[in-house]
Order: structure tokens, then C-alpha cells, then sequence
């Protein structure tokens, strides 16, 4: 991944999906994760954030992507 990538194009380079149905990306330092032992008590310290698609991911985040991409149904036939 390039500097400068925005959190949709990060979560692009996973699965194209996860760009195409980006709707927010959760971010905690792995600093934070390996002081602080475990998400849980990240959330509890107030270091868990979460992101829109403007944010520029950093060296060391950790990332949970929320997405949603809906397919149209097809027609039943009869």
C-alpha cells in the first residue's frame, strides 16, 4: 500500500467489495493494542476511532472495515 492511501482504497487492495460498499473503517494503533492487551480495553481507554472516507491510513493501525454491498434480485419467473 502507497502513503497517502484513504481508507477506502486500503480496504480495496482486501476485496474490490470492500471499496465498492465502504462505509466506515474503526481504527486502533497496534501500539495500543499490544499496551492496552486486547480491543476491549482500547475502547475503554477512548483510543478506538472511527473513520470516514477521508481518513489516510497510517503505519500501524489496525482496521475492522464495515461495508455493505447489496445485488439487485433477480425477477422470479414463472
Amino acid at each position: 500500500m502507497r502513503d497517502g492511501t484513504k481508507a477506502p482504497g486500503a480496504a480495496g487492495i482486501i476485496h474490490t467489495d470492500f471499496e465498492k460498499g465502504f462505509i466506515c473503517a474503526e481504527v486502533m494503533k497496534f501500539s495500543d493494542l499490544e499496551e492496552h492487551g486486547s480491543e476491549q480495553e482500547v475502547k475503554g481507554a477512548g483510543l478506538y476511532k472511527q473513520n470516514g472516507k477521508d481518513y489516510v491510513v497510517l503505519d500501524g493501525d489496525v482496521i475492522f472495515f464495515r461495508f455493505n454491498v447489496t445485488t439487485k434480485a433477480k425477477e422470479n419467473k414463472k
